[in-house]
């Protein structure tokens, strides 16, 4: 039964495309495809027409067997219109639409067609509807999976630039944390500044929390991670930043970092340079210009 209904629709769309494309055309317009620009018409078109047809062939083929392998081609387009439309920034219901909104065509094809009896009307619209649901269906869980991973990678992206490891002086390493430290996080931070420890042959390394909001026992055992790593690499670690309130949080926990730590990142460069021999003096007033005329005056010479 239900693949003679398959092949009726089948037959029913070869006999009526030429009036159901236009008007789920205009039902895709009216639900506000085009509006956004994302898509053209002519792109639309050849969407709608090109489904139309792999639809076709799959109910000839195959009845109304969504699982059924003839399905394949209609599935692997609908995937690659979810995931495009996806990345495109389109809601969900403006995807599902282009599914949901092909009923009212067949179904008008169906009033129109006075060979059917009303009880194979009423069996083959049964049908659709249940085909065009199941579609609906698949077409709305790709997208949601294609908007689940590019939030995941955004999320991996911003977790990267929100973690730059900034290079202080010649073996001297900063790394400013903004936000909260998670386990993910961590990660990207470990990452990040072991990779750039081994790339500059860094000897100190300064984990500035002063954009850190709090700091709980979770927060310091990621922030006890990180350091622990860089020190296999061998480069020491020092913390800056820890304002008062922070301070006192931790002694309420009980939490101990068993790390040099400085109130502000610029006191932790001092002391990194001196820990690796090097000092910063004041240049007195008409020195710095005498400095640079005599240099000039060498060059010149």
């Amino acid at each position: 039964m239900t693949d003679v209904a398959g092949s009726d629709i089948a037959s029913l769309v070869s006999r009526n495309e030429q009036t159901i494309l236009p008007e789920w055309l205009e039902l895709q317009k009216k639900a506000g495809t085009l509006n956004t620009g994302r898509i053209s018409e002519g792109e639309l078109q050849s969407q709608s027409q090109n489904f139309l047809h792999l639809l076709r062939d799959a109910l000839a083929k195959g009845g109304n067997d969504v699982s059924n392998p003839v399905y394949e081609p209609a599935k692997a387009m609908l995937n690659d219109l979810s995931r495009s439309r996806a990345l495109q920034g389109f809601t969900p219901s403006e995807t599902a639409t282009f599914i949901f909104s092909l009923k009212e065509p067949l179904f008008n094809a169906l009033n129109r067609d006075q060979t059917l009896s009303p009880e194979k009307i009423a069996a083959t619209v049964w049908t659709t509807t249940l085909l065009l649901d199941e579609l609906g269906l698949f077409t709305l869980e790709i997208f949601q999976k294609s908007r689940e991973e590019v939030i995941i990678r955004q999320q991996r992206e911003i977790a990267e630039l929100s973690t730059p490891v900034v290079k202080l002086w010649d073996g001297i390493l900063a790394l400013p944390l903004i936000g909260t430290l998670d386990s993910q996080r961590t990660q990207v931070v470990m990452e990040n500044l072991l990779q750039t420890i081994v790339d500059d042959e860094a000897e100190i390394a300064i984990i500035d929390i002063t954009g850190v909001p709090t700091v709980d026992t979770l927060t310091a055992q990621h922030l006890l991670k990180t350091v622990a790593a860089a020190r296999l690499m061998g480069a020491d670690c020092m913390i800056s930043g820890i304002r008062p309130q922070i301070a006192q949080t931790m002694v309420h926990l009980g939490v101990e970092l068993n790390v040099i730590s400085k109130a502000t990142l610029a006191d932790a460069f001092g002391l990194a340079l001196r820990q690796t021999g090097r000092t910063v003096t004041r240049i007195k007033k008409g020195e710095g210009q005498a400095g640079l005329k005599q240099k000039a005056g060498e060059q010149g010479a």
